[in-house]
Order: structure tokens, then C-alpha cells, then sequence
């Protein structure tokens, strides 16, 4: 849960920890620098640059914007507040544990260079829909095409898991009209994503 990896973020200038979950950023060139944070209770962000947009050197989320996003939770007079536990549906398990298609790091050694004679394996892509396509549906049903990458694989539309551990790299899911995300990831945890809309079958 993101939730409970941001509030194990330490708090600046030796702040109470575990009471806020926060992130904190730093645009291009130190234009803009920033924090925002939740307690359960509220949600707060501070940024903090100039109007013109021009640079602030040395100024960075973290070191600026955090504490006062700190002193702005004090301010509200907020306190920590229980997060609800994860949906039923949530999968909490350690890397280790995930279906391989789902993990996203190798262990220290596990990627070597192709060897002597050996082709590197050709890039996970997504063939259809390409990123950007307006495709008319013709059922409740479309037809997917990866290219390249390593079986089995496994496709999500709009984040959620619809086709796992597919052997080929065609795949049936369920479409609506409307825009949707669709990645894939290969049985080496690389992934590959397009966009696209699809229209409702012509009447």
C-alpha cells in the first residue's frame, strides 16, 4: 500500500514519525519545490517557487517545503488517524511471492549480456492497438497483440489484471467504449503500454 510506504518516510528536523504520509518533489532547474502529505485526516501540499516561474538555485522539496508542510498539519491541529485496511481485493505479499510476470526487480546477477552469437530478445511492444488508435468495437471483446518480450504474459486495462500468464502474445479482453490504458508484462517483468479509444459497434 502506498499509503504505508509514504508514512515510513522520516520527517524533516526530527519531527514525530509515522504521523504523515508524504512526498515531496522538485521540478527541472529548482523552479518549483514541493510537499504534500495526508494524515488520514487531511490532506495538505505546499509549493513554494516563484510567479515567473523562474529558478530558485539550491531550493529543493525536501529541505523547503516539507517542514512547512509539517507546520501546516500542526497549524490544522491535526492528529494521526488510523488508515483503513486494504480492500479485500488488494494483493500485499513480498516480491519474492508475486507471479513472475507481476515481479519488477531481478536478483543482483540475475541479467547477463547476451552471449557470444546470442541476439538480444526483441523489445516488449504493444502491436494492437498502437498508442493513440480510435478502434470500432464489433463485440464486447478486442483482440490485443504484443511483439517481442519473453512468455508468459500478462495484460492490464486501466490497471486492473484482465488476462495473467498468457502464453501467446494475443490476447481476448473485455472493451468498452471510451479511452482505456492497456500494458503488457513479459515473464521478465519489462511492460510495455499504448492508449487508445474504442467506438461502439456501428448499428
Amino acid at each position: 500500500q502506498v499509503a504505508h510506504v509514504l508514512g515510513g518516510i522520516a520527517p524533516p528536523g526530527g519531527r514525530a514519525a509515522g504521523r504523515v504520509a508524504y512526498k515531496t518533489g522538485t521540478s527541472y532547474g529548482h523552479r518549483d519545490a514541493l510537499a504534500v502529505g495526508f494524515d488520514g485526516g487531511f490532506v495538505a501540499g505546499v509549493w513554494m517557487g516563484r510567479p515567473d516561474g523562474t529558478p530558485v538555485p539550491g531550493a529543493f522539496g525536501g529541505e523547503y517545503a516539507a517542514p512547512v508542510l509539517f507546520d501546516l498539519f500542526d497549524a490544522l491541529g491535526s492528529r494521526a488517524v488510523a488508515l483503513p485496511p486494504p480492500p479485500p481485493s488488494a494483493l500485499t505479499v513480498p516480491n519474492a511471492a508475486l507471479p513472475r510476470p507481476l515481479r519488477r526487480f531481478a536478483p543482483r546477477g540475475a541479467l547477463q549480456p547476451p552471449g557470444p552469437g546470442q541476439r538480444p530478445p526483441e523489445a516488449l511492444s504493444v502491436q494492437f492497438p498502437p498508442d493513440g488508435a480510435v478502434v470500432e468495437l464489433s463485440g464486447p471483446a478486442l483482440t490485443v497483440r504484443a511483439r517481442g518480450g519473453t512468455p508468459p504474459y500478462s495484460w492490464l486495462l486501466n490497471g486492473a489484471p484482465v488476462a495473467v500468464g498468457q502464453p501467446l502474445p494475443v490476447a481476448e479482453l473485455p472493451a468498452e467504449p471510451g479511452f482505456s490504458a492497456l500494458a503488457v508484462i513479459d515473464a521478465e517483468g519489462r511492460s510495455a503500454r499504448t492508449g487508445f479509444r474504442a467506438l461502439p459497434p456501428a448499428e
